[in-house]
C-alpha cells in the first residue's frame, strides 16, 4: 500500500504508482508525518474505471451466493486486524482509541448485513396479469459505481457503500479522504486476501481533480458521497447533469432538547459524549441544546462540568476522553467561530481555546467549549462548527423548542431527553428530521436501517445501508411473459 512513504492506488487488483503531486498525512495529535498522498490525476482515475469496467461483466454473471463469500473472508480478516486498523484511525484521525474501535464495528456490522443479499436482492412477480401473460421485477447492478468517503468516520463511511455495491453485482471505486488516506488502503490490502476479483474493488487516493473525474466519467453510474453540504451539493449537482444516482450526505447541525422531567444526570452524560465525542467531528454530533423552561439552571451547571473535566490528549494514551481536531487549519477556523459566537452575545460558559496538551505541544487540541444564551437567529445558531463546541439555547415550551429545530436548514438529526411519552410522541411526530433520538444522544441507524437525513444534510432520494442501498445499486428492470399454449405443440 506504500512504497518510499508514498501511499499507493489499489487498481485492477495491483498497486501502482499515482505520479504527480502528493501531499502529507500528519498524526493531528503530534503531527508526525506518517506518510504522504498522491493526488490522483483524471488520468489515474481512468485507469481505475477501466479497470472497474473490465471486472463488470464477469462479476455481475458471478451468482449472489458466490459474490458475498469474498464479503465473508473480509469480515473475518477485519476481526482479526480490529485492533490494527483501531490504531490506525487513530493515528491518522486523531480519535481515542474506544472510538475507532466503535467505528469499525459499526462499519463491520454492513459487511455482515450485505451477506444476506441473495435474500435483500429478490425481485417479485405477479401470474396472470392478464389472461396467460406473467409480470416479474428484476434486480440488476447499475454497473461501475464510486464512493467519496470523508475523513472523520475514514474506516466506516466507505463499508457503508463498498459491501452492498459489490454484493448487488457491482464494481466499486474508493475515493477516502486525503487528510485520513491509510486506513482504507490498510483495508484494501485485506481486499486482496479476501479474494476479490481483480477490478471488482479499487482505491484512488486524491483531492478535487479525481473527485470530478469520478463525477465526469461516462462509464462511472452511481456516486456516493459524505461530507459538507457545499460539497455534498456540488458533487449531487455535477453527478445529476452527468446522468448518474447520486447519494449524497451533508452536514449537520443537530440539537438535543431537553425537557425539565429529563433524568439530568444521565441526559448530561450523554449530552457530553454526543457534543465532544469524537471531538465533535461527526455527523450526528449533538451541537446545540435547547432546554425547555426549568431544566435549563441544572442542566447549563451540569454540562459546564462534564466538559471542564473532560480529559484530552493523544487518543492512544489511556484515559483520554476526547482527541485533537483533524488539522491546525480547522482548530483555527473552529476558534474563530467560538470567538464570533461571543462577539455576537453568547456567553462561553467553558471556553475550550487555547488548549495544550502536554508532551503534545504541538497537536491540534481544543478543549470543550460551551457557549450558553446563543441567539437562534445567529451566524452561530446555524453554522456547522464540526469541533467541541456545544450552543445552548432556551425555549418556553416543546413547541417553541421544536419550531427552532424546524426552522434550521439542516435535517439529520434531532433528540429529545424526557419521561413523557406523550411529549416524546409529539417530538418524533413533528420535528422534521431524519433521525430521531428518544433519551440517546445520537441516533446512529443500525446498518439494516437506513441512515437518513433530509433538508441541507442529504441530497437525492436513496440513504446508506439497509433496503435503501439495494435499492440505489441495483436497476429495476420489468419483465412482461406471455408464451402462447399453441406455440408448445411446435416442439
Amino acid at each position: 500500500m506504500i512504497q518510499d512513504g508514498t501511499l499507493l492506488n489499489f487498481v485492477g487488483g495491483s498497486w501502482e504508482l499515482a505520479g504527480g503531486e502528493d501531499i502529507p498525512v500528519d498524526n493531528p495529535a503530534t503531527r508526525e508525518r506518517l506518510a504522504r498522498v498522491p493526488l490522483s490525476s483524471a488520468q489515474a482515475v481512468d485507469r481505475a474505471v477501466r479497470a472497474a469496467a473490465a471486472a463488470l461483466p464477469a462479476w455481475r454473471r458471478t451468482p449472489p451466493g458466490e459474490r458475498i463469500q469474498p464479503l465473508f473472508r473480509l469480515k473475518t480478516l477485519l476481526d482479526a486486524h480490529y485492533a490494527e486498523l483501531s490504531r490506525i484511525i487513530t493515528l491518522e484521525c486523531g480519535k481515542t482509541l474506544a472510538e475507532s474501535d466503535g467505528e469499525l464495528h459499526r462499519g463491520v456490522e454492513n459487511v455482515e448485513v450485505a451477506t444476506g443479499i441473495p435474500s435483500l436482492m429478490m425481485g417479485s412477480n405477479l401470474e396472470d396479469i392478464a389472461s396467460g401473460i406473467d409480470e416479474l421485477m428484476i434486480r440488476q447492478p447499475v454497473g461501475v459505481v464510486a464512493a467519496i468517503t470523508p475523513f472523520n468516520f475514514p474506516g466506516m463511511i466507505p463499508l457503508w457503500f463498498l459491501p452492498y455495491a459489490v454484493a448487488c453485482g457491482n464494481t466499486v471505486i474508493i475515493k477516502p479522504s486525503e487528510k485520513t488516506p491509510m486506513t482504507m488502503a490498510r483495508v484494501a490490502e485485506l481486499f486482496e486476501q479476501a479474494q476479490f476479483p481483480k477490478g471488482v474493488v479499487n482505491l484512488v487516493h486524491g483531492g478535487k481533480e479525481a473527485v470530478d473525474a469520478l463525477l465526469d466519467h461516462p462509464e462511472v453510474r452511481a456516486i456516493s458521497f459524505v461530507g459538507s453540504t457545499p460539497v455534498a451539493r456540488y458533487v449531487y449537482a455535477r453527478a445529476a447533469a452527468n446522468g448518474k444516482r447520486a447519494q449524497c450526505q451533508g452536514g449537520a447541525k443537530n440539537p438535543i432538547v431537553i425537557l425539565p422531567d429529563a433524568d439530568m444526570e444521565m441526559t448530561t452524560k450523554i449530552a457530553a459524549d454526543s457534543a465532544f465525542g469524537c471531538a465533535g467531528q461527526r455527523c450526528l454530533a449533538s451541537s446545540v441544546v435547547i432546554t425547555v423552561g426549568d431544566a435549563d439552571a441544572v442542566f447549563t451547571r451540569n454540562i459546564s462540568d462534564a466538559a471542564a473535566s473532560r480529559k484530552i490528549g493523544y487518543g492512544l494514551d489511556s484515559g483520554v476522553e476526547m482527541g485533537p481536531v483533524i488539522s491546525l487549519e480547522s482548530r483555527q477556523r473552529i476558534e474563530g467561530l467560538i470567538a464570533q459566537g461571543v462577539s455576537q452575545g453568547a456567553n462561553a460558559a467553558v471556553d475550550g481555546r487555547g488548549a495544550t496538551v502536554a508532551g503534545y505541544a504541538h497537536g491540534n487540541f481544543l478543549r470543550p467549549t460551551v457557549l450558553t444564551d446563543v441567539d437562534p437567529a445567529s451566524e452561530l445558531a446555524r453554522t456547522e462548527v464540526f469541533g467541541p463546541v456545544l450552543s445552548v439555547m432556551r425555549a418556553p415550551t416543546i413547541e417553541a423548542a421544536i419550531a427552532i429545530v424546524n426552522n434550521s436548514p439542516y435535517g439529520n438529526m434531532a433528540c429529545l431527553f424526557t419521561s413523557s411519552g406523550a411529549a416524546a410522541r409529539q417530538f418524533r411526530y413533528e420535528a422534521r428530521t431524519g433521525n430521531i433520538g428518544i433519551n440517546v444522544g445520537v441516533a446512529a441507524p443500525m446498518a439494516y436501517f437506513p441512515f437518513s437525513g433530509w433538508k441541507d444534510s442529504f441530497f437525492g432520494d436513496l440513504h446508506a445501508q439497509g433496503r435503501d442501498a439495494i435499492d440505489f445499486y441495483t436497476e429495476k428492470k420489468i419483465v412482461v411473459e406471455r408464451w402462447p399454449s399453441t406455440w408448445s405443440r411446435k416442439f
